[in-house]
Protein backbone atom coordinates (compact mmCIF):
# COMPACT_ATOMS: atom_id res chain seq x y z
CA UNK A 1 0.00 0.00 0.00
CA UNK A 2 1.50 3.78 -0.74
CA UNK A 3 2.43 5.81 1.63
CA UNK A 4 -0.08 8.90 2.29
CA UNK A 5 1.49 12.14 1.98
CA UNK A 6 -0.64 13.78 5.11
CA UNK A 7 -3.17 12.71 7.90
CA UNK A 8 -5.32 16.08 6.83
CA UNK A 9 -4.77 18.54 4.67
CA UNK A 10 -5.51 21.79 7.15
CA UNK A 11 -2.70 21.78 9.39
CA UNK A 12 1.13 21.64 8.97
CA UNK A 13 2.00 18.39 9.87
CA UNK A 14 5.59 16.67 11.18
CA UNK A 15 6.17 13.02 11.45
CA UNK A 16 8.42 11.34 14.21
CA UNK A 17 10.01 8.57 15.11
CA UNK A 18 12.84 7.17 16.99
CA UNK A 19 15.87 4.31 16.17
CA UNK A 20 17.76 2.38 19.03
CA UNK A 21 14.72 1.86 21.57
CA UNK A 22 15.51 -1.93 21.72
CA UNK A 23 19.15 -1.67 21.94
CA UNK A 24 21.58 -2.78 24.14
CA UNK A 25 23.95 -0.06 23.72
CA UNK A 26 23.90 3.45 22.27
CA UNK A 27 21.68 6.53 22.70
CA UNK A 28 18.45 6.38 21.10
CA UNK A 29 17.62 8.77 18.35
CA UNK A 30 14.41 10.42 17.08
CA UNK A 31 13.63 12.38 14.46
CA UNK A 32 11.07 15.02 13.25
CA UNK A 33 10.30 15.61 8.88
CA UNK A 34 8.15 18.20 7.74
CA UNK A 35 7.54 17.49 3.55
CA UNK A 36 5.90 19.12 1.07
CA UNK A 37 2.74 17.97 0.42
CA UNK A 38 3.61 16.87 -3.22
CA UNK A 39 6.56 14.55 -1.85
CA UNK A 40 7.20 11.32 -3.03
CA UNK A 41 9.97 8.65 -3.15
CA UNK A 42 9.70 4.98 -5.05
CA UNK A 43 12.12 3.74 -2.27
CA UNK A 44 10.54 5.17 1.17
CA UNK A 45 8.96 2.95 3.75
CA UNK A 46 9.32 2.34 6.95
CA UNK A 47 13.36 2.33 7.77
CA UNK A 48 13.19 -1.77 8.80
CA UNK A 49 12.15 -2.07 5.54
CA UNK A 50 14.69 -0.30 3.11
CA UNK A 51 18.03 -1.17 2.01
CA UNK A 52 21.29 0.47 3.89
CA UNK A 53 22.42 1.79 0.45
CA UNK A 54 18.54 3.13 -0.47
CA UNK A 55 18.63 4.51 3.24
CA UNK A 56 21.66 6.96 2.56
CA UNK A 57 20.37 7.59 -0.60
CA UNK A 58 16.58 8.72 0.97
CA UNK A 59 18.22 10.73 3.68
CA UNK A 60 20.13 12.87 1.10
CA UNK A 61 16.89 13.17 -0.61
CA UNK A 62 14.64 13.38 2.61
CA UNK A 63 17.10 16.63 3.62
CA UNK A 64 17.20 18.62 0.41
CA UNK A 65 13.57 18.10 0.16
CA UNK A 66 12.09 18.59 3.42
CA UNK A 67 10.22 21.63 4.29
CA UNK A 68 12.32 21.25 7.82
CA UNK A 69 13.79 18.32 9.84
CA UNK A 70 15.89 17.68 12.97
CA UNK A 71 17.00 14.98 14.97
CA UNK A 72 18.01 14.05 18.09
CA UNK A 73 19.59 11.66 20.72
CA UNK A 74 19.36 10.86 24.24
CA UNK A 75 22.40 9.36 26.12
CA UNK A 76 23.23 6.02 27.64
CA UNK A 77 22.74 7.81 30.80
CA UNK A 78 19.57 9.61 30.35
CA UNK A 79 17.91 6.44 29.27
CA UNK A 80 19.15 4.64 32.53
CA UNK A 81 18.19 7.55 34.81
CA UNK A 82 14.55 7.70 33.23
CA UNK A 83 14.50 4.77 31.14
CA UNK A 84 13.95 3.85 27.87
CA UNK A 85 10.49 4.58 26.63
CA UNK A 86 10.54 8.33 28.32
CA UNK A 87 13.89 8.90 26.54
CA UNK A 88 12.19 8.15 23.35
CA UNK A 89 9.91 10.50 23.85
CA UNK A 90 12.30 12.75 24.85
CA UNK A 91 14.13 12.55 21.58
CA UNK A 92 11.36 13.04 19.75
CA UNK A 93 10.43 16.08 21.96
CA UNK A 94 14.25 17.25 21.00
CA UNK A 95 14.09 16.94 17.47
CA UNK A 96 10.45 19.14 17.19
CA UNK A 97 12.31 21.54 19.51
CA UNK A 98 14.53 21.74 16.62
CA UNK A 99 12.04 21.98 14.02
CA UNK A 100 12.60 25.70 11.91
CA UNK A 101 9.29 25.64 11.17
CA UNK A 102 6.52 24.59 13.93
CA UNK A 103 4.10 22.10 13.52
CA UNK A 104 0.75 22.26 14.11
CA UNK A 105 -0.16 18.23 14.19
CA UNK A 106 2.51 15.48 15.00
CA UNK A 107 1.71 12.25 13.87
CA UNK A 108 4.31 10.06 16.13
CA UNK A 109 5.02 5.95 15.33
CA UNK A 110 3.65 3.87 17.93
CA UNK A 111 0.57 3.86 20.37
CA UNK A 112 2.06 5.90 23.16
CA UNK A 113 3.55 9.37 23.04
CA UNK A 114 3.80 12.67 25.99
CA UNK A 115 2.03 15.65 24.38
CA UNK A 116 4.36 18.10 23.34
CA UNK A 117 3.29 21.76 24.43
CA UNK A 118 0.01 22.65 22.97
CA UNK A 119 0.65 20.83 19.77
CA UNK A 120 -1.95 17.94 19.08
CA UNK A 121 -1.01 14.62 17.60
CA UNK A 122 -1.92 10.87 16.48
CA UNK A 123 -0.22 7.98 17.28
CA UNK A 124 -0.26 5.34 14.67
CA UNK A 125 1.15 1.77 15.31
CA UNK A 126 3.49 0.89 12.39
CA UNK A 127 2.96 4.41 11.36
CA UNK A 128 6.23 4.32 9.47
CA UNK A 129 4.76 2.11 7.04
CA UNK A 130 1.33 4.25 6.77
CA UNK A 131 2.78 8.06 6.46
CA UNK A 132 5.64 9.83 4.29
CA UNK A 133 6.47 12.12 7.22
CA UNK A 134 7.04 9.56 9.18
CA UNK A 135 8.70 6.96 7.22
CA UNK A 136 11.13 10.01 6.48
CA UNK A 137 11.78 10.32 10.39
CA UNK A 138 12.36 6.82 10.70
CA UNK A 139 15.14 7.14 7.95
CA UNK A 140 17.20 9.77 9.33
CA UNK A 141 16.53 8.25 12.90
CA UNK A 142 18.28 4.93 11.97
CA UNK A 143 21.10 6.49 9.90
CA UNK A 144 22.06 9.05 12.12
CA UNK A 145 22.02 6.61 14.97
CA UNK A 146 23.77 3.96 12.88
CA UNK A 147 26.64 6.74 11.76
CA UNK A 148 27.24 7.64 15.49
CA UNK A 149 27.21 3.39 16.47
CA UNK A 150 29.87 2.90 13.38
CA UNK A 151 32.13 5.94 15.19
CA UNK A 152 31.66 4.46 18.37
CA UNK A 153 32.49 0.89 16.88
CA UNK A 154 36.33 2.61 16.42
CA UNK A 155 36.85 2.12 20.12
CA UNK A 156 35.34 -0.90 21.29
CA UNK A 157 35.22 -3.51 18.14
CA UNK A 158 35.24 -6.05 20.54
CA UNK A 159 31.25 -5.98 20.37
CA UNK A 160 31.35 -5.32 16.46
CA UNK A 161 28.61 -2.45 16.48
CA UNK A 162 29.85 -1.51 13.29
CA UNK A 163 27.43 -5.00 11.96
CA UNK A 164 24.82 -5.29 15.03
CA UNK A 165 24.31 -1.46 15.73
CA UNK A 166 24.13 -2.35 19.42
CA UNK A 167 21.64 -4.97 19.05
CA UNK A 168 21.59 -7.80 21.35
CA UNK A 169 22.51 -10.18 18.76
CA UNK A 170 23.76 -13.20 19.74
CA UNK A 171 27.14 -12.04 18.51
CA UNK A 172 26.67 -8.87 20.93
CA UNK A 173 25.60 -11.17 24.00
CA UNK A 174 28.82 -13.25 23.95
CA UNK A 175 31.15 -10.44 23.40
CA UNK A 176 29.18 -9.12 26.59
CA UNK A 177 29.75 -12.21 28.10
CA UNK A 178 33.32 -12.19 27.27
CA UNK A 179 34.69 -8.50 28.03
CA UNK A 180 31.80 -7.27 29.99
CA UNK A 181 30.08 -3.79 29.83
CA UNK A 182 31.42 -0.65 28.93
CA UNK A 183 30.46 3.12 29.35
CA UNK A 184 28.40 2.82 26.33
CA UNK A 185 25.83 -0.61 27.64
CA UNK A 186 22.80 0.40 29.08
CA UNK A 187 22.33 -0.35 32.51
CA UNK A 188 18.93 -0.59 33.02
CA UNK A 189 19.09 -3.53 30.32
CA UNK A 190 19.15 -6.95 32.13
CA UNK A 191 22.31 -7.33 30.50
CA UNK A 192 24.69 -7.86 33.15
CA UNK A 193 27.39 -9.88 32.23
CA UNK A 194 29.36 -12.42 34.96
CA UNK A 195 32.74 -10.73 34.23
CA UNK A 196 33.25 -6.98 35.58
CA UNK A 197 32.23 -4.04 33.74
CA UNK A 198 35.08 -2.50 31.78
CA UNK A 199 35.42 1.42 31.16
Amino acid sequence: MPLLNSYQDELIEAGCDEAGRGCYAGPVFAAAVILPKEFHHPLLNDSKQVKEAHRNELRSVIEQEAIAYAVAQVSVEEIDRINILKASFTAMHRAIDALKTKPQLLLIDGNRFIKYKRTPHKTFVKGDGRFASIAAASILAKTYRDEHMLQLHESFPQYNWKQNKGYGTEEHRKAIEQFGLCMHHRRSFDIEPKQQMMF
